[in-house]
Formats: C-alpha cells, structure tokens, sequence
C-alpha cells in the first residue's frame, strides 16, 4: 500500500471511519492530522462499536502504530477518557501503539465555554458548532497564544501560562455574561491528564520521517468534510482546520511528495450537520433516513440534513484534494427508493454554475439541476461483490464516479466492516 490520504469529499460524516479501518490492514501507520474531538468515526466489527473522537481507527488492528500529529487539537481529559473507555472493552492502548505530537496545541475549558458563548451570541445566525471548542482553540493557536501538549508536560511552565490565558478568557466570557472558568479547577485536571498521557508525548515528525525512510506504510485519517474546510468549505459554516489533502503534510510534517495517492469518500447521497446552505437538501430522503435509525451524529447525536447525491461539490472536492480513487458508502441507504436524483450543475441567476460558489449567500441561492436514474429496489446489504449488484446500483455508483472525477474502488453496502465491496 502507497502512503495515503484518505479525505471526506462532502460536509463529513461520510463513513471515513470504516474505510480507514478496512484500508488499515495494509498500512503500517494510521495519522490523524488535524481536528479535534468534534469528529467521530463509528467502526462496527465483531458485533461490537466503537465511536473514536480523537484516537484514529487503527487502534482497532493489533500491530499498527497510531500517530496523533501536530495539526490535531486536543482535549487532554477526553483523550484520557477514551483511552480508558477502549481498554475497558479489551482494545489495548499503549505507548507501543499510539503517540501524540508534542505540538498539539490543547483543548481547554475555557474554549469549551467560549464556543458556547460565541454561538449563544449569534442567535439565529449561528454556525451550528459541536460545541467542544475547536474553534477557539485554533484561534488561540494562529493568535500564538494556545497551550500545546510540550507544556502540559512541563508543570510549572504550564500553570504560569495557563494562568494568564484563564484571566484573559474569563475577562472574555464575563463580557459576554457566561460564567468564567476555575483555574484551579482546570489546572488540576489538566495536569491530572497530562500524566497519564506524558508515556505517549514524543516529536511525531521525527518519528513519520525516520518510519518513511524505513519504508513505511501510511495512512492519513482526515476528519471532517472538505466543504467544512476553513479554507475551501461553505465559509463560514466551516471547522477551523484544513480538512482537505493539503492538511495531510502540515499537520502531520510529511512532506507533500511524499504522499503518493489520495482517496476520496463520499455517500450514494448528501448529509451535513449544523447550519449553512445544502443545495440538494430535501426532506423526503431525510424521513426516510430518519425512519431507518440512519444519520444521527457520532459525536452530537445530531440528526443530520439529508439530500440528493450533488456532483457539483464532489467534482469539486476532487479538484481540491486531488483526489485519485473514490470510496462510495451507504449505498444501502438508497435500496428502497424507487428514482434517485443526482445533482448535476447549479443555476444561478438563469447561467449554469461549473462549481459551486464561494460566498455561501450565493450558494443558498443556487437551485440544483437534476439528472435521474432508476433505483434497484432490492436489498444490497448482504452482497459481497460488484458484479452481484443489481445492475441499476452498478449504474449508480459508477455514474457517481464518472461525475466526480475518480476510479471507483470501493462500495460500502452496510456498517460492518465485512460489508465493504472492492471494485
């Protein structure tokens, strides 16, 4: 296996979690390079699920190496809590299987506190974040004032630093009318993580390179969407990182031409959670979903918007990340709808749109223009290879792909892991 990137090419949740986790058996190193513990990847195996925020989904195989790299932002307690959540059902978790870059910058209360305060303050216009302040933390990290892992290991530098930094977020949220936060309350816990984590602290880009010329085998787990992307996403219902295949080298310090291929995953239709515009939107295939149990948040337990398949923004996303071969899940979400719709070009003002446009007011402007093809009607979930697809959902899938712009490889039928189809 070449080193890969693995992107979202829609608004996240695309079912990245398992295909990292089927793809993972071939790669020697699983890297997670930025987000933070508002992304969620669900993996059901062997009758068991597991939800990882922040730990990528390699832990799951015995005899990978999981890395946590630089461009992460970490909530120290939660990273401790799930470590402890996964031992106690028997995954095991070690300085042997996971390190964390000493320059994570780290999640605090107070940006838990901030997010919520900011987002009260918006009313209607709010973004629609998690609220597990990532936001405020990536702000912190550009404005150089944030706090990273190398300091929590480092008590006396720490607390100095993070007293300063509670007295000026808590100026912050006093003007806001929230409550502030307790410095002794957040030192203590923090340094009450930090040593349990401070076994898994090392400089991770040393330890990427050193892999590499060793001949290593990688693979980037993106979190996130690329049209959640702070540069290139729906601006601004965004996160506040580089969800695309650039962020792969500057959160991890894996020089770009070192990653040979990218790998795009997207769903047989749209989601998104929270607020912003969602062109293909429609609540016909949302009740369906709904009533299926399907599309509730990992993280939030959200239920997320749900559309037709849009073209427009896949197509766009290959662009973006450069995306070589492409990942199609939930195509059992689809087995009971009789004519399915592809979103194929926006109008805007009477003109046709090539991709879609930057200012997000726009975008919600935009009507989708559809395209559609004959559903199969049938189950999927139990079926093992392409060729035994019915043949309107072979039709489907490679339509998608011919659309978007990459080399099908995988379909996902279903959550389990043995429910993967490679094409």
């Amino acid at each position: 296996m070449a080193n890969t990137v693995l992107v979202g090419a829609q608004w996240g949740d695309e079912g990245k979690g398992k295909i990292i986790d089927f793809l993972t058996e071939k790669a020697d190193i699983v890297v997670r390079s930025q987000g933070g513990n508002n992304a969620g990847h669900t993996v059901l195996t062997g009758g068991q699920k597991y939800v990882l925020h922040l730990i990528p989904s390699g832990i799951l195989h015995p005899g990978k190496q999981n890395v946590i790299g630089n461009g992460v932002v970490l909530d120290p307690v939660s990273l401790v809590e799930e470590i402890e959540g996964l031992r106690a059902v028997g995954i095991a978790v070690t300085p042997e299987n996971l390190i964390l870059s000493d320059c994570a910058h780290l999640v605090m209360p107070y940006h838990r506190a901030l997010d919520a305060a900011k987002e009260l303050a918006k009313g209607k216009n709010k973004i629609g974040t998690t609220g597990r302040g990532i936001g405020p933390t990536y702000g912190d990290k550009v404005a150089r004032t944030g706090l990273r892992l190398a300091d929590l290991m480092q008590a006396e530098l720490f607390c100095s630093k993070l007293a300063t930094r509670v007295e000026e977020a808590n100026a912050q949220l006093i003007s806001m009318g929230a409550k502030p936060v307790s410095f002794d309350e957040v030192k203590a816990s923090a340094l009450e993580a930090g040593a349990k984590l401070r076994p898994f602290v090392v400089n991770t880009v040393l330890y990427l390179n050193k892999a590499l010329k060793a001949g290593k085998n990688m693979l980037f787990e993106g979190a996130q969407g690329t049209f959640l992307d702070i540069d290139h996403g729906t601006y601004p219902y965004v996160t506040s990182s580089n969800t695309t295949a650039g962020g792969a080298s500057t959160g991890s310090g894996v020089p770009p031409h070192r990653i040979d291929s990218v790998l795009g995953v997207m769903k047989a239709y749209t989601t998104r959670v929270g607020e912003g515009p969602f062109p293909t939107e429609n609540a016909e295939i949302a009740d369906l979903l709904h009533g299926m149990g399907r599309e509730f948040g990992a993280t939030t337990g959200r239920a997320r918007r749900c559309g037709w398949f849009d073209a427009v923004s896949t197509r766009y996303a290959s662009m973006v990340n450069g995306i070589d071969e492409i990942a199609i899940t939930n195509l059992d979400g689809l087995d009971t709808v009789k004519t399915i719709k592809i979103c194929v070009a926006y109008k805007l003002d009477g003109q046709e749109l090539e991709v879609p446009p930057s200012d997000f007011q726009l975008l919600t402007s935009c009507e989708p223009v559809y395209i559609e093809m004959p559903g199969w009607e049938t189950p999927t979930d139990q079926i093992k290879t392409f060729a035994e697809l019915p043949k309107n959902a072979q039709a489907y899938a490679l339509k998608i792909a011919e659309l978007t712009g990459g080399k099908l490889i995988i379909v996902s039928t279903g959550a389990q892991r043995d429910q993967t189809i490679l094409v």
